[in-house]
């Protein structure tokens, strides 16, 4: 059976992954650094780091994607980004996801330099929500939650992949 792996051991990150290419492929993840910073600050940089992600897991296995989760800003406003990359070893394949716009309260805090999740943690009194619904479950009250929103980012680097290689492996 061919391999994927997913730049992470987040389980949300390797259930959308394994939601997408099972049973083509078995899914494992494995710890990666992003090559960026803690919390990624614009769309190129949360890009670069699940780029970075998805070479570094593509290494032992057939396909390599990487997931990054990270933040727009766009004048005052603070929006969640999200990005994903897949590599065969030949090629890369970039895909971003929806966005929606963070509470005041969890920009100014974005602001002052403390990571998304912490932010999100703290204002939504849970703890681990980004191992859990993401700020984009709370967001949505539940409507979407962070595996359906990397599930869609997968959907389309395995979609693009298809076309511009025209196989399966």
């Amino acid at each position: 059976m061919k391999r994927a792996m997913v730049g992470s051991e987040n389980a949300v990150k390797v259930a959308a992954v394994r939601q997408v290419l099972s049973p083509d492929f078995s899914v494992a993840g494995v710890s990666t650094v992003s090559g960026v910073s803690d919390q990624p600050f614009s769309d190129q940089e949360t890009r670069e780091g699940a780029v970075n992600r998805a070479r570094y897991a593509q290494k032992n296995a057939d396909l390599g994607i990487g997931l990054e989760g990270g933040v727009q800003p766009e004048g005052k406003d603070v929006y969640l980004c999200s990005w994903g990359a897949l590599t065969d070893g030949s090629g890369i394949w970039t895909a971003g996801g929806a966005r929606i716009l963070l509470p005041e309260r969890i920009a100014a805090m974005l602001h002052d330099g403390v990571e998304l999740k912490t932010a999100v943690d703290y204002y939504t009194q849970l703890e681990n929500v980004h191992q859990n619904e993401g700020a984009i479950g709370i967001l949505t009250a539940g409507q979407v939650d962070r595996t359906a929103l990397f599930h869609h980012i997968v959907s389309l680097l395995y979609g693009q992949w298809i076309y511009q290689t025209g196989r399966r492996l």
